[in-house]
């Protein structure tokens, strides 16, 4: 509703804008939602809530980085979200196997197929870390991708 000022058979006419763009109810429980997650975060704060992903990747990079055949990508002080590829392994596969360990990863090209051709991979996989993530995460994509080389020999 309101997106209509008045309708007849001879003519229709239309509220002014913004709010003719605006048909049917406003997603009230998306508006919330997104309330209550601004005020999650600046209850912890940006500053913090980028340390601990920092950390959580340095974490990650360094305990990935001594896997035999896994090439780590991007850069050092990456926050977020960690690249790499476990050698002869196709990114997907590794998602699978991580994912019957109960650790969930994105596999593939990331929209970044110009970077991967740079890079001269097909693929990658990505883990990703919040402010929710902790050392037991790490721990099990790590164990995760050791279970992965075992498979794959």
């Amino acid at each position: 509703g309101s997106m209509i000022d008045k309708v007849t058979f001879e003519k229709t006419t239309y509220a002014p804008a913004p709010t003719r763009f605006e048909a049917g109810t406003p997603h009230i429980v998306g508006v919330v939602g997104l309330s209550a997650a601004i005020d999650y975060v600046q209850r912890i704060g940006l500053d913090t809530i980028h340390a601990h992903e920092c950390a959580m990747v340095a974490k990650a990079r360094t305990a990935i980085s001594q896997i035999n055949s896994v090439r780590v990508f991007g850069p050092e002080d990456s926050a977020g979200i960690l690249s790499f590829e476990v050698e002869g392994v196709h990114p997907h596969d590794v998602g699978t196997i991580l994912d019957e360990t109960g650790v969930a990863i994105r596999a593939g090209h990331h929209c970044a197929q110009p970077l991967m051709r740079h890079l001269g991979v097909e693929a990658t996989a990505r883990a990703s870390f919040g402010i929710y993530s902790d050392d037991s995460d790490v721990d099990a994509l790590v164990k995760g991708i050791e279970r992965v080389r075992k498979i794959f020999g």
